[in-house]
């Protein structure tokens, strides 16, 4: 299995430029809406115990991110702990269920997680999610610190500004490039897309088109399909109709039942190269017949996952199968509590203001307790962590991420075979 690093710079507006891999070695508001959540964040008050809230899925379209999204959560807190916790007290969890956007839960659950003293909420997995509550966290005077949303509005508009949403995953100008890039290396010139009608589906989908038609390849069809599509009978039709040399399916669980219907049409994984994204790159050992995705290929935002810290997640939960964002969900709580060290406050606002901060331009830490006494030491740090370097921008999205290439074999899980770095 290859294992290696390699780095690419992107501009992330200029929309014709060319993307160059090399070697290394190794939907918005109003201004209205934005100026009143200010006002409200800034009315936030600390009552010194830093309460992380998770509203992760534990049901849903999502469901299966959800174990590695809490285990890394839960590391996180059992390490803070265990080196003196924030600002002289334990850190505090209390757990939410986001469910998808189809399930509609995430309102009420985060109405019981800021009830319950919030002061950051790691969370949502899912884009979609991310924006149907989004607003209500952030006038709460809550940080909203997302391990897993990729979706360019995030950095668009209102949000655009600095606020209290973070993530530690990049946005999908990365992934859609590694893919595009990853299709042409592989002599893909006629790849047809076939992806959810959402923000994350669209979004993706429109990043990887750009990408190979910068590069010189066509393609086929852009194909969509509803959330809560019954049958993707038509959509497969006019896949297999345009007659591509591989498919790209950006979905989320809806894939146990697509694949199939590629296959029936004659152009499953094992006629027609297939590739995967992050929302749909999980183990199918079991959900469909062996064989069915051998040499199938998929990205996922997120540096290697280290085998001390795989060991330290399965401490926490022994029944862990897939890793996706369980580094980014780890990372995203042990700066938000090495920004209350340095706010000197649990309060989101204030913790908010320090975020940036605390992942650039200071010296070099990987630990909350090597971190941690830097700060009572009166230094300015540069937390890199087990996601890699986060080097926040003031959008709160990542400007460095890595994300990783796997493939499946015959028995459907995959394995790592890559990593990309880059910058945004």
């Amino acid at each position: 299995m290859k294992r290696s690093t390699r780095t690419m710079r992107l501009a992330a507006v200029a929309a014709a430029g060319a993307l160059v891999l090399a070697a290394c070695g190794g939907g918005s508001g109003s201004d209205d809406e934005s100026s009143d959540s200010g006002d409200k964040a800034s009315a936030s008050k600390a009552d010194g115990t830093l309460t992380i809230g998770t509203l992760l899925p534990q049901t849903g379209s999502l469901a299966f991110l959800g174990p590695p999204e809490f285990a890394g959560v839960d590391l996180a807190i059992k390490d803070i702990n265990a080196d003196g916790g924030v600002l002289g007290k334990d850190v505090k969890g209390v757990k939410g269920d986001s469910g998808d956007t189809d399930s509609g839960i995430a309102p009420a659950e985060t109405d019981k997680l800021l009830d319950a003293g919030s002061d950051v909420i790691v969370g949502a997995a899912s884009s979609g999610v991310s924006m149907t509550v989004i607003d209500k966290i952030m006038s709460a005077g809550t940080v909203m610190f997302s391990p897993a949303n990729t979706s360019t509005d995030f950095d668009k508009g209102d949000y655009a500004k600095p606020d209290l949403y973070f993530r530690t995953a990049p946005s999908d100008i990365l992934q859609g490039a590694v893919m595009s890039n990853l299709l042409v290396q592989d002599g893909r010139q006629n790849v047809a897309i076939l992806a959810r009608q959402d923000a994350y589906g669209e979004t993706l989908a429109s990043e990887i088109k750009k990408g190979l038609e910068n590069a010189g390849s066509k393609v086929a069809a852009t194909v969509f399909y509803g959330e809560n599509a019954q049958s993707y009978d038509s959509q497969v039709q006019e896949i297999a109709d345009s007659k591509p040399d591989a498919i790209v399916l950006v979905a989320f669980e809806e894939t146990t039942t697509i694949i199939p219907q590629l296959v029936q049409a004659d152009v499953g994984p094992q006629k027609v190269p297939t590739y995967f994204v992050d929302g749909n790159t999980a183990d199918y050992s079991g959900k469909l017949p062996e064989g069915t995705l051998k040499g199938t290929k998929g990205t996922i935002p997120g540096a290697e996952t280290s085998g001390d810290f795989k060991k330290r997640l399965l401490e926490v939960d022994p029944k862990l199968k897939d890793y996706s964002y369980a580094a980014e969900s780890y990372d995203a709580v042990i700066v938000s509590a090495l920004a209350a060290i340095k706010a000197d406050s649990d309060a989101g606002d204030k913790i908010a203001k320090e975020i940036p901060g605390i992942t650039e331009g200071g010296e070099k830490c990987t630990t909350f307790k090597d971190c941690a006494a830097l700060l009572k030491d009166g230094k300015d740090i540069d937390y890199d962590g087990v996601s890699g370097p986060i080097e926040l921008g003031e959008t709160g999205s990542p400007t460095a991420a890595s994300i990783g290439i796997y493939e499946y074999g015959a028995d459907n899980t995959y394995k790592a075979v890559d990593y990309i770095s880059g910058t945004i």
